[in-house]
């Protein structure tokens, strides 16, 4: 038996989450066996724990779209039991039972080898979010973006995918303009490596087709008015990779920039993000992210406490990234 926080659908009209003991007989019938030793707590994970998104697409579930720990079993070669992996994505947490368990039953190819210097805590402290922070500085790379080129900002700046992009772009020589509505994130955002701050209530409501072009880049996690006025103010050729949609699914934008000034509107999806793209992606969290400042906005909570811990997430109560310790 081990432990797992369990969603049900029961009889109420959203589902509840509860920290139970699981026999490994329950698991899904997939190739690979991994003991998990740390998992994360994300916004996805936070609406199915609580039930306020509708996440789980079929029940019961156990939550958490990321893990790491080591191969116990697999039915595939070339997999090596005892060796450090991790996983994000492929619907883990939502069609597939996820990481905030003990024990989570995987595809082979869903695993990525710990890469580099990293340890198993330091890939959730990083986790979805870093992966996605990454995918989107390599949008901007790939597009021609370079610290030369001007400043790039960050909407939601001090959540977990804004605040390791804003890491990433300041190691690598960017002036990083990171967007925030608390002012009282400030100081840390600058301790992380931005160069300005940039208020949210500047572009949270519906804004002109073309602004004065300010911007060479920008990671957004917001979509809504916040990306139709990132893209409003990008320089000729800018790029603004998208990753979210904390304010909105909706864009309404005009094609004014995109025509007038050749602005590159980039999508990034981390969930089925190819093989290649995701182990280089990891490559590079592993050279580039410095472990004091990933420390720094790291929060540490056993599996006991997760549920909790999702309730004080959508909130607005915990900040940063939370590693969960599952066993």
């Amino acid at each position: 038996m081990f432990d797992a926080l369990l969603i049900e659908k029961g009889d109420a009209r959203s589902p509840t989450a509860r920290l139970t003991q699981i026999d490994p007989s329950m698991l899904p019938p997939l190739d690979t066996q991994v003991a998990v030793d740390w998992s994360s707590l994300n916004y996805k994970d936070a609406l199915a724990v609580t039930g306020r998104g509708p996440v789980v697409r079929q029940f019961p579930m156990v939550p958490g779209i990321d893990l790491a720990g080591q191969v116990t079993t697999s039915t595939l070669g070339g997999t090596t039991v005892g060796a450090p992996v991790l996983a994000t994505g492929f619907g883990l947490g939502e069609k597939y039972w996820g990481g905030l368990a003990g024990i989570a039953q995987v595809k082979a190819d869903w695993l990525i080898p710990l890469p580099g210097s990293l340890t198993l805590r330091q890939s959730m402290a990083l986790g979805t979010a870093g992966l996605t922070a990454m995918l989107c500085v390599m949008a901007l790379e790939f597009n021609g973006v370079t610290p030369e080129s001007g400043p790039v900002v960050v909407s939601g700046a001090s959540g977990g995918v804004g605040t390791i992009a804003v890491m990433l772009l300041a190691r690598l020589g960017f002036h990083v303009a990171a967007m925030t509505g608390r002012e009282s994130e400030c100081d840390g955002l600058m301790r992380l490596g931005a160069a300005e701050i940039v208020a949210r209530s500047d572009f949270d409501k519906p804004g002109k087709p073309l602004a004065a072009a300010r911007w060479a880049g920008a990671i957004d996690v917001a979509g809504g008015h916040v990306l139709a006025n990132l893209c409003a103010g990008m320089q000729p050729h800018g790029v603004v990779a998208a990753c979210g949609l904390a304010q909105s699914m909706d864009l309404p934008a005009s094609v004014a920039p995109f025509i007038l000034r050749g602005v590159t509107l980039a999508g990034i999806d981390s969930v089925l993000c190819r093989a290649d793209r995701r182990r280089t992606a990891w490559t590079r969290l592993a050279a580039l992210i410095d472990p004091v400042l990933l420390d720094s906005i790291t929060t540490e909570i056993p599996l006991s406490d997760a549920i909790d811990a999702a309730h004080a997430l959508l909130d607005g109560k915990l900040r940063g990234r939370v590693v969960v310790r599952t066993r």
